[in-house]
């Protein structure tokens, strides 16, 4: 007779079906439309900012109404309308969360999946009240005495999370339903969706500020001024790429901010190696507690923002600083009057020795990590063969940091052209900036202040670009010299 095969704890967990992975689906792509401007809902009125996403209508009052200051002052709508539309997208909000959560738990046992199935059924029941909200306030626009100075519009947004959101409901509820009630006595997930989960923020937050601003490259397509719409009418094509470079003034300012970016980023991969001397230096101090409190004190300064550093430098290098007092109450010099910071001689120097300073104690801990963790074995087989400290530190220290510092010099390489703005933005002024002004300052200063959005977002593209150009043909160097790459 043939043995019946009892199913063990494991064979319990059951493969996600195909609803299952709609419902996921379903569940990132309404994650994705929370930000993206084109499904937002709560564009009711065609005086509503056209570019607010539908976390941005949630919370941000001032957004919202930013265009609708007659229509506020003249009373032909009230506060209180927004407000109520402000509540319709936050409870949408609510339920996108409550879907999130309940997504990732889905990957867990089947008894986990059974309570995860419930928070989409409570997050779609959750966005069907908000839309019904909005609607509300929708109705409210077309009864308005005033509405045609509102301009009532009925978005598409609102059919997109309504067919989405039926569709969480209907696959959350077959999947609840078709689970075995017969489960497993504790919730559990399986490590390698743990530390998925685990990571999960991270990759949300790297999308947010890392990609999703990639979508504002559509700027340097259109003629295209702040508070303008993005329409046909003033769709250009290439127009500004062509005329970044064929421009004889942009072309110079550009090959100028060039010059200062790569020499300014030059000089730091240059004293890169910097940390790595610290490091070896602090590792070799024997005292613990002295090891802590000058770690501590180098690092601190990282935590330090450029405004306050420039205080610091403002209060000892100014006209009336400490070192121009000290000059003539002390020493007697009377003429010691000099603005050592408005000066442009040295900048690039100055700069660094700056950047040096703030960034030294945080650069090296990586370092410091790396130095803990080689096999102190390696050392005492050393010592056996007679080797001394200089002689550990060169054939035992400085080879096993050299992999984390060719991984930091690839990173540095790929990001030579972004060498941050908030170092040189406080440090300039009208002496020094023709040799401080980097790429990052120069984005800032034609695109904010004299409101050139077009032409700063195709510098911002070419910089991207030649960015990951310079990782690729880095990494491409490193696997044939050393065999070993980062991508």
């Amino acid at each position: 007779m043939q043995a019946t095969a009892f199913p063990t704890k494991k064979a319990a967990v059951q493969k996600p079906n195909h609803l299952l992975r709609l419902n996921r689906l379903l569940i990132l792509f309404l994650g994705l439309m929370v930000f993206l401007p084109q499904f937002n809902p709560g564009r009711i009125s065609m005086k509503i900012n056209e570019n607010a996403s539908l976390f941005t209508t949630a919370i941000s009052y001032d957004t919202l109404t930013n265009t609708m200051g007659r229509p506020l002052r003249m009373g032909w709508v009230l506060p209180e309308h927004f407000h109520l539309l402000m509540g319709g997208a936050a409870v949408i909000l609510v339920g996108v969360l409550l879907c999130a959560v309940g997504g990732c738990m889905s990957l867990g046992n089947n008894r986990m999946k059974r309570c995860a199935m419930l928070l989409p059924l409570a997050g779609s029941v959750a966005m069907a009240g908000g839309l019904v909200m909005i609607n509300h306030v929708y109705n409210i626009f077309i009864n308005l005495e005033k509405a045609d100075k509102i301009e009532p519009n009925f978005p598409n947004g609102i059919y997109v999370y309504a067919v989405v959101t039926a569709l969480l409901f209907i696959t959350a509820l077959i999947v609840w339903l078709r689970l075995p009630r017969q489960v497993e006595e504790k919730m559990e997930m399986e490590e390698k969706y743990r530390l998925f989960l685990m990571f999960l923020p991270v990759l949300l937050l790297a999308f947010v500020f890392c990609y999703l601003p990639i979508y504002g490259w559509r700027f340097a397509f259109f003629d295209y001024k702040i508070g303008d719409a993005l329409t046909a009418e003033n769709f250009v094509g290439m127009k500004w790429f062509t005329y970044l470079f064929e421009n004889a003034a942009t072309r110079n300012d550009l090959l100028r901010v060039l010059r200062n970016t790569l020499i300014m980023s030059g000089l730091g991969i240059a004293t890169s190696w910097f940390p790595i001397a610290f490091a070896v230096l602090l590792a070799e101090v024997r005292s613990t507690k002295f090891q802590r409190l000058v770690q501590t004190l180098t690092t601190i300064p990282n935590f330090i923002s450029w405004v306050l550093v420039y205080a610091i430098a403002f209060a000892i290098f100014s006209t009336d600083g400490f070192i121009n007092s000290f000059l003539r109450n002390v020493m007697n010099i009377a003429g010691a009057n000099t603005d050592y910071l408005a000066n442009a001689d040295g900048t690039w120097i100055k700069m660094l020795a700056w950047g040096t300073w703030k960034g030294l104690g945080w650069s090296a801990i990586v370092y410091i990590a790396g130095i803990a963790g080689i096999d102190q074995q390696l050392y005492e087989a050393a010592k056996v063969d007679g080797a001394n400290r200089y002689q550990c530190i060169w054939h035992i220290t400085i080879p096993g940091l050299v992999p984390t510092y060719c991984v930091m010099l690839l990173m540095s390489i790929a990001g030579i052209l972004s060498n941050g703005m908030d170092q040189y933005l406080v440090f300039e002024n009208a002496l020094n900036k023709d040799v401080i002004e980097v790429l990052d300052l120069y984005v800032y200063n034609i695109g904010i202040k004299q409101g050139l959005i077009p032409i700063s977002t195709v510098v911002g593209v070419f910089k991207s670009v030649i960015g990951v150009t310079l990782l690729f043909g880095a990494n491409g160097i490193s696997k044939a010299i050393r065999g070993e790459s980062i991508i």
